[in-house]
């Protein structure tokens, strides 16, 4: 049977109506039409890769080294108590790596499946236990609320358009993958994703609770973005601070979410 317009519209509204997720703690629906596997498998392969490349300067030991593993764990550990407590666990399945690199860049990033990247060149901006939290918090946060899925979702569906948008998303890897390179980059020239504006307010939101929920105190995450707006202010924009939102928008929305990560907070 032949599909009129009025049915194939018909039909990619219901599609993207079916095809939603929640975000934990924000609850916010967005658009999902990539399954979380293949997105872990192609970002475990893309950071092996970025690992493995002999540009890359894993720091394997160390002080600092041993810091990022650290506080990254005992993100990872309250993160999945929260999520297996909130009927989130089946939902997600992140193999948990922390790794150092030796950079002048002052960048920090996760990758979906938990594959987290700190750039030695952010440290003395961090400074705290608390400051290092703050980021590694906001940078899971990204993957939590699964803010690369729904770009390549979006991505697809544009692409896709109409009715087309179920091919292009069943099961058809190639795509995705290509997708996912895009977003990514790929042998060597990892590259931060450009979150929209919105997309970092809730990552802002979700890793305040994160640290709180870890032992840190949210407040401190004034101090740290107060020192990255003066990172900021002293020459190029860093990579970490590209396409976010201005300085003093952020710390002010930030200072309004601190009540709410509060309540996870225990010393």
């Amino acid at each position: 049977m032949k599909l009129t317009k009025p049915l194939i519209a018909v039909s990619a509204i219901a599609l993207v109506i079916y095809s939603c997720a929640t975000v934990p703690l924000t609850g916010r629906r967005q658009l999902s039409l990539v399954g979380d596997a293949e997105i872990n498998q192609s970002a475990a392969a893309s950071y092996s890769q970025l690992l493995s490349d002999p540009k890359t300067k894993v720091v394997a030991s160390g002080t600092e080294s041993q810091r990022v593993k650290r506080i990254g764990n005992q993100l990872a550990v309250v993160i999945e108590r929260y999520l297996q407590q909130n009927g989130y666990a089946d939902q997600y399945q992140f193999k948990w790596e922390f790794n150092l690199i030796q950079s002048a860049e002052v960048n920090a990033w996760c990758m979906p499946g938990g594959k987290v990247a700190i750039y030695s060149g952010i440290l003395p901006v961090t400074a705290t236990d608390a400051g290092l939290a703050t980021v590694m918090g906001h940078e899971i946060a990204h993957a939590i609320a699964r803010h690369s899925a729904e770009r390549m979702s979006q991505q697809l569906a544009a692409q896709a358009g109409g009715a087309a948008v179920g091919a292009a998303t069943s099961g058809k890897s190639a795509a995705t993958q290509a997708i996912f390179n895009q977003l990514y980059g790929v042998g060597g020239q990892l590259a931060m994703l450009k979150y929209s504006r919105d997309q970092e307010s809730e990552a802002d939101r979700l890793g305040l609770t994160f640290m709180a929920m870890a032992g840190f105190n949210p407040n401190e995450a004034i101090t740290f973005w107060q020192r990255m707006a003066a990172q900021s202010k002293g020459g190029a924009q860093p990579e970490f601070l590209s396409t976010h939102p201005a300085d003093a928008t952020r710390i002010a929305n930030i200072q309004k979410a601190i009540p709410e990560a509060m309540k996870y907070y225990k010393k």
